[in-house]
């Protein structure tokens, strides 16, 4: 029996395998993805955070600058068999990335907020992710987060694939 996913990447046709939206605390301008097990991130968030670079990267952790201060943004995470095309959109921000789990799953950080609940994961153990994130919404966001709390204005997409 030939596995599906052999199929879809033999062809050159990435495939979809996992989708899921989470909600995201934004609080100091920034927050990150980090590897579910945090025992085995050298430096945990938000040590070394970089508030000026839309995207950083650290040993087991995706950190991100937001254009608001402290606000709850969306994030569509996709899992994808091979890389994807960027989706179509007016993206304010786009930047691509490598991460290694250890764990297989991440999770999101706040600066001040630690970690949230919602446990991103992924198909199979401990590898190496490429990542393309994209986000919308952050001249919305700076603006209204200026006058009060701009909920759900950011919006993020972060698509993954295995690298070999």
């Amino acid at each position: 029996m030939i596995d599906l996913i052999d199929v879809y990447t033999r062809s050159g046709v990435p495939r979809l395998v996992r989708r899921q939206e989470i909600p995201v605390l934004v609080d100091f301008h920034g927050w990150a993805l980090q590897d579910w097990d945090d025992t085995q991130v050298p430096v945990t968030f938000p040590g070394n955070f970089q508030r000026n670079s839309f995207l950083s990267t650290h040993p087991g952790r995706l950190d991100f600058s937001s254009a608001g201060h402290t606000h709850t943004a969306r994030l569509t995470i996709e899992v994808w068999d091979a890389q994807p095309p960027t989706p179509p959109g007016d993206w304010e921000e786009e930047a691509e990335a490598e991460i290694f789990t250890s764990s297989g799953k991440l999770r999101a950080w706040a600066v001040a907020g630690g970690p949230m609940p919602d446990k991103i994961d992924f198909v199979g153990g401990p590898s190496t992710w490429g990542v393309r994130v994209m986000c919308t919404g952050r001249n919305e966001v700076a603006e209204q987060s200026m006058h009060g709390l701009a909920n759900g204005v950011e919006q993020y997409t972060a698509q993954f694939w295995p690298q070999e």
